[in-house]
């Protein structure tokens, strides 16, 4: 029995060894279709990959590419099969400075006959740019939100459409828009005031721009963790988002779709909704797999998705 034993624990580190090669191997040849202009993406754990926002000199700044590049990277991402978790970064001495509007500003006038036409051509751009942070809420994998330095207008947009956010001492936050003379229109407003759960505060800080720290931050219940620095904070996303990937992708698949669809509807709803969704993913093979790991006293394992 011993040496049934061992046999088994060398077969499953030869197994997992091979798995772990061919892991590497499939996300090398598709890290092709990630090559953009104003992202950089890269997976720096198994099952793990990172977004980061890839415009140091303009301070990060959220220029045409990046609107519609944003939307094909997590598109992408949410049909890797491979991949359990994702984290959002920022490049250089901040995580971003938001719309880059010298960029992007000449999207926003359109030609039309009269003010309906104009309306509704501008109301489809308003539209594609709201996509671009809406698709991170349906990536069905969780995405961690990175935060160091400044998070500005477009970056409350994004991190708000993530699933949890981190950030360093030295980060600060505003929602800018009112500054500029628009209402913010691609998600801070709907998501942000669920996120914090103070609907006082949130429309204080939307209507006055107020820059708010980190330690506010955390307070208000925006960020879940503040680290002394952007390399503690990095060690420390990707270390949650290893953990998570270790769980069933099934089951934190379906976690994920569950709290969304949960915020949006009545309790009533929202148990209806698991209740459906459950009667299919209880008879996933992941469910046996964890109960026998855990009786084994072993580390699961877990197919793609």
């Amino acid at each position: 029995m011993a040496t049934f034993g061992r046999l088994l624990s060398v077969t499953r580190h030869r197994v997992g060894a091979v798995c772990v090669r061919r892991l590497t191997a499939t996300l090398h040849r598709n890290m092709s279709a990630y090559t953009f202009e104003s992202l950089a993406v890269t997976t720096p754990r198994e099952h793990v990959m990172q977004v980061e926002l890839n415009r140091p000199e303009k301070r990060n700044a959220m220029n045409r590419a990046f609107w519609s590049e944003m939307v094909d990277c997590f598109q992408a991402i949410a049909a890797e099969q491979d991949v359990r978790a994702v984290v959002v970064t920022g490049a250089g001495k901040i995580f971003t400075a938001g719309l880059d509007l010298t960029d992007t500003m000449g999207t926003l006038f359109v030609e039309g006959a009269d003010v309906p036409r104009k309306a509704m051509k501008l109301r489809h751009v308003i539209r594609r740019f709201q996509d671009t942070f809406s698709v991170i809420e349906k990536c069905p994998k969780p995405v961690i939100a990175a935060v160091h330095s400044a998070c500005v207008g477009g970056g409350v947009d994004l991190i708000t459409a993530c699933d949890i956010r981190l950030c360093t001492q030295d980060a600060w936050f505003q929602i800018k828009e009112v500054d500029i003379g628009l209402a913010a229109d691609v998600g801070t407003l709907q998501r942000f005031p669920k996120v914090i759960g103070n609907d006082s505060l949130a429309r204080e800080l939307a209507f006055t721009a107020r820059r708010f720290e980190a330690e506010e931050a955390k307070q208000m219940g925006l960020v879940s963790r503040v680290y002394p620095d952007r390399a503690a904070m990095l060690d420390g996303a990707l270390d949650l988002a290893s953990l998570i990937a270790s769980k069933s992708p099934i089951a934190v698949h379906g976690s994920k779709v569950s709290l969304v669809y949960s915020r949006d509807h009545s309790v009533r709803e929202g148990l209806d909704h698991v209740a459906l969704w459950n009667s299919t993913m209880l008879q996933s093979k992941d469910v046996a797999e964890a109960v026998q790991a855990g009786i084994e006293k072993r580390k699961p394992e877990f197919s793609k998705l």
